[in-house]
């Protein structure tokens, strides 16, 4: 630098804050906005754009493209009703324009404005650590009594020979695609990957899926093989076990080098687009980490129950934590390390309640154990099932295909749920809190369900777990006893 620029240099304005968080995404900003209605002085650092993964290129662009996808199928689906069936003519331009308003409708949720009327101090700069107690943060430096790192995830891109060679979509940059997409290859067979090829796919792309694994591998085999099904009855091809050995191309026309590992043969497979859903990696690089003396633990921050780091002034929350990777779980962790700052709880985070959802159709959403692994756990379990079509609401909709499955152990304990079926999502909230409230089975069945509702089904696998009471030998002298008592 030269001299005459180093006398000029302005010193960083310094701040001091009693929590300063870094990441604006869904953890972050419940935290901030929690804090500083509690009176605190609050920091809140984002680099890139308010809100986040979740708000800008996660579950909301993603459902908002999903709704679009969903409505053209209903088109498709209409002779159920005794309506004339269409083949749904999409404007993939007016698409990307009804993703965009909802976002843009969402936003001022999350502005620094807004922030700013709470009384947050919002900073719009890439935040690093310069000691143990101190941020550099654009022309600030922020020392606070606790920090609190929420800078979320970002997707992985794997090492396939060509890839950087070629033009790809992440989850990040698929939203702003406005031309059709002939044949969408995903790279990828997990929640992002299956919910972008099942929207693409009824909005009228061919698509095929790859994974070198299997698909949707965390969830109940039971359950998922019942989605994968109607993804492949829709016309989606998925390959698993297959090996991806080169990607080439150029716009409108990319080759997918594949390894089978069934067959044996290499083939390639040739599409107009190649979508990367391999996963996502917590956002941790350039923070200073070292400097701060907070430990790593693979490509995660290192944390205990209560989500402190290495150095007790600094907690981690959501992907950054590298625990389920959803916005509602950096929504917990927020709490959870709110409750520690302020009141000084022990509250601790466990991930037992926390419900995961696919918002594919049908929806497969879970909670708690599989029972797989209440069987490791437990011993002897008890497994309550009860089908869709026989749901009356599912009748009246035409969306019988689906179950529910629930585990007990054998005193009625709830131990985990999976729903495959239309609104799994928000049927599985219910078991959400039984778990989290350590509700018995019991609790379950003394609740009114207005009918006729999807939620009836919740109520009807509850029943389940007393469905063997009536031939049970003893209850059945007791009852004869008293009838003959009058």
């Amino acid at each position: 630098m030269p001299k005459d620029m180093a006398e000029t240099a302005s010193p960083p304005q310094t701040i001091d804050a009693d929590i300063c968080v870094i990441g604006a995404g869904s953890g972050g900003i419940a935290l901030a906005t929690a804090a500083a209605a509690f009176g605190q002085r609050v920091v809140l650092i984002e680099k890139h754009r308010m809100g986040g993964d979740g708000l800008n290129y996660g579950s909301v662009p993603a459902n908002a493209l999903l709704a679009a996808a969903h409505r053209a199928e209903d088109m498709r689906q209409a002779s159920l009703f005794g309506i004339e069936a269409v083949e749904p003519t999409v404007n993939h331009a007016a698409v990307n324009r009804y993703i965009a308003g909802v976002i843009a409708a969402i936003a001022p949720n999350v502005s620094v404005e807004r922030f700013g009327g709470m009384g947050i101090r919002v900073i719009s700069a890439a935040a690093k650590f310069v000691n143990r107690k101190t941020i550099a943060a654009g022309e600030f430096q922020i020392s606070a009594r606790r920090f609190v790192i929420a800078t979320g995830s970002s997707p992985v891109i794997p090492p396939i020979p060509g890839l950087a060679d070629v033009p790809y979509f992440t989850n990040e940059t698929i939203f702003d695609n406005k031309a059709p997409i002939a044949h969408l290859i995903v790279v990828g067979a997990g929640r992002t990957g299956l919910e972008l090829a099942q929207a693409h796919r009824r909005l009228g792309s061919q698509v095929t899926v790859i994974d070198q694994g299997r698909a949707i591998t965390d969830e109940d085999p039971e359950l998922s093989v019942i989605l994968l099904a109607r993804l492949a009855a829709e016309g989606i091809a998925l390959r698993e076990d297959t090996r991806i050995k080169r990607i080439s191309g150029t716009v409108g026309r990319m080759l997918v080098e594949v390894d089978g590992a069934e067959s044996g043969n290499v083939e390639t497979i040739e599409g107009t687009a190649v979508l990367i859903a391999a996963g996502r990696k917590a956002n941790v690089a350039d923070l200073g980490l070292d400097t701060a003396g907070i430990k790593v633990n693979g490509k995660v921050i290192k944390t205990n129950d209560g989500l402190r780091t290495t150095n007790k002034r600094v907690f981690a929350i959501g992907d950054a934590a590298g625990r389920q990777r959803y916005a509602h779980i950096a929504g917990e962790h927020a709490d959870v390390v709110l409750r520690r700052l302020l009141f000084r709880s022990s509250a601790k985070t466990t991930g037992r309640s926390a419900p995961r959802v696919m918002f594919t159709e049908p929806a497969l959403a879970s909670v708690g154990l599989s029972e797989a692994e209440a069987r490791d756990k437990h011993g002897r379990v008890n497994v309550l099932r009860w089908p869709y079509h026989e749901n009356d609401r599912a009748q009246i909709e035409g969306k019988i295909e689906g179950h529910i499955k629930v585990v007990t152990t054998t005193r009625g304990q709830i131990l985990g749920a999976a729903i495959v079926g239309a609104h799994a999502g928000e049927l599985i909230q219910m078991w959400s809190l039984a778990i989290s409230q350590r509700l018995n089975i019991k609790a379950m069945t003394e609740w009114i369900s207005p009918y006729p509702t999807f939620s009836e089904i919740n109520k009807r696998a509850a029943i389940r777990y007393f469905a063997t009471l009536p031939s049970n030998p003893f209850l059945r002298k007791v009852i004869a006893l008293l009838a003959k008592l009058g």
